[in-house]
């Protein structure tokens, strides 16, 4: 059986990699990557997004703002929704909340988030979210909006997650999948391998978050949506398990979750 890996989350969109397509398909075929899916961060660029999901059969898009733009255009629930009325756009987001580096009064950026929350409600798409240093906030949030399939919504995934094992069970609890990037791969990371080890492999999914967070080997590099096979790969080593079981499950976790039909 020919096995596929799945990127669930990078930004192919962005000018560095936009430019290289053809050569970042080449390398997604090299590496057993059959799927992409390329995440909106803002309503301006989402038509370039758009563009590339219609042009390009194995590439999915979602329709979001990212926590931490702050001179964007503010998104409305009613906005999301006709937005994401198309069969490639298979997920709301990326939102979330970010007090990394934002400072201050930060609850335009929890009402935002709230906005995502009504979307993946009304539309029943899943949310990709981010969170980073608010996790509190996060799973608050999610819980009040009622984000999780435990309260009627359509769940999602806590994408390139670097939180508390606490944190993917409160998520996992809400129906949520937990998607592990690049940063797992790196030596400094033993917090998060103790994490990855304990989430069950049928609520993981796996990511590049590419431009950034390069894989080892490749770490320091700019990434891209093939490297995601050395993150499915070191998952398998650390979990003690074929890497072709790691490949099966996230990409059927992946067709479950945005719920494609293979």
């Amino acid at each position: 059986m020919h096995l596929m890996y799945i990127d669930s989350h990078c930004h192919i969109n962005f000018p560095e990699l936009a430019a290289r397509l053809p050569e970042i398909f080449g390398k997604m075929a090299d590496n057993q990557v059959s799927h992409a899916l390329c995440v909106s961060v803002d309503l301006p660029d989402f038509p370039q997004i758009l563009e590339m999901a219609e042009k390009y059969p194995h590439v999915y898009a979602s329709v979001g703002v990212h926590p931490d733009y702050e001179g964007t255009p503010e998104p409305a629930v009613e906005e999301l929704v006709r937005l994401s009325d198309h069969p490639k756009i298979i997920a709301i987001g990326e939102t979330g909340l970010d007090y990394f580096r934002l400072q201050g009064d930060l609850e335009w950026q929890r009402e935002r988030f709230r906005t995502h929350i009504r979307a993946s409600r009304m539309t029943g798409k899943p949310l990709i979210i981010h969170t980073r240093a608010a996790s509190e906030d996060t799973i608050r949030i999610m819980r009040e909006e009622g984000a999780g399939t435990d309260a009627g919504g359509a769940g999602g995934v806590m994408h390139c997650f670097t939180e508390s094992l606490e944190v993917a069970r409160a998520a996992i609890a809400m129906g949520f999948y937990i998607s592990f990037s690049g940063i797992v791969t790196f030596k400094s990371a033993k917090d998060l391998q103790a994490v990855a080890l304990a989430v069950p492999l049928e609520r993981m999914l796996i990511e590049t978050d590419s431009p950034y967070l390069a894989p080892v080997p490749h770490r320091g590099k700019m990434n891209e949506p093939g490297f995601v096979k050395h993150v499915g790969e070191f998952l398998a080593k650390l979990k003690g398990i074929p890497a072709d079981q790691i490949a099966l499950q996230t990409t059927d976790n992946f067709f479950k979750l945005f719920n494609i039909v293979r």
